[in-house]
């Protein structure tokens, strides 16, 4: 004759099984999401920074020197003018989502890397590639989308020269400790044009044209356009702080 199983554990078992067949036990009410207006393709959501709402450059300035930003505005547009600069938002940033719109030019000058070249930069230091990928060969790692000369982006979703792109990008900051260590990387997702081509790569640190990345230890910083010699046009720049 078997024995019988002691009376508590008999309860604990009736006490699991209840407990994975009651499906309240799992419901978490609190704390609840805020609400947020998702805006439309011409309107950015309700909480989000507008940094160019297409009338005028009070969000930025010069990069290099001292002065404000003198990047041609018109149509609600604006458009590098080569030789003015870079230009770098006067707010700084850690993690966040950004959009932004933008265009190379439709008259086709140059080859590879020499065609519609611009770029975003992240805390200065961490560029998404802009460029005219529409039918240019250029290095994978600094094509349009690229994370520049460290990640490839996915696949190329580029449109024609003259057609407006966009980009989302969400980026997380890296970490340094106190002693300015990096403890964690950076990390970027980005989709063109509504195509993942970024999936959580690892910023591997500084973007550099010569020699290998750098990790110097910093805090927030702001958001870099660059002016690589080509009228390259933007719209619709705003930004949701994580």
């Amino acid at each position: 004759m078997k024995k019988a199983l002691p009376i508590i554990i008999l309860l604990a078992i009736a006490n699991f099984l209840n407990a994975q067949t009651n499906p309240k036990d799992t419901e978490v009410w609190e704390p609840e999401p805020r609400v947020v207006d998702p805006g439309t393709s011409a309107n950015p959501p309700s909480d989000a920074i507008v940094l160019f709402n297409g009338n005028d450059l009070e969000e930025w300035e010069l990069v290099y020197g001292k002065g404000e930003a003198k990047w041609e505005i018109e149509g609600n547009i604006m458009t590098v003018v080569p030789g003015n600069g870079d230009i770098k938002t006067k707010r700084k940033f850690g993690d966040i989502q950004l959009h932004l719109e933008w265009r190379t030019p439709v008259e086709i000058e140059g080859e590879g890397q020499g065609r519609g070249n611009s770029g975003v930069f992240l805390q200065m230091r961490y560029e998404v590639q802009i460029l005219d990928s529409y039918q240019n060969r250029t290095y994978s790692n600094g094509q349009a989308g690229a994370i520049y000369k460290q990640h490839i982006p996915l696949v190329n979703a580029c449109k024609a020269p003259g057609e407006w792109q966009t980009y989302d990008i969400i980026f997380i900051s890296p970490r340094f400790n106190k002693d300015g260590i990096r403890v964690s990387p950076g990390r970027l997702t980005v989709l063109q044009n509504g195509i993942l081509i970024q999936n959580y790569s690892e910023i591997k640190g500084t973007v550099e044209f010569i020699g290998q990345p750098k990790n110097i230890a910093h805090g927030n910083d702001s958001i870099k356009l660059q002016d690589h010699g080509n009228p390259v046009s933007f719209r619709n720049i705003w930004v949701r702080e994580l």
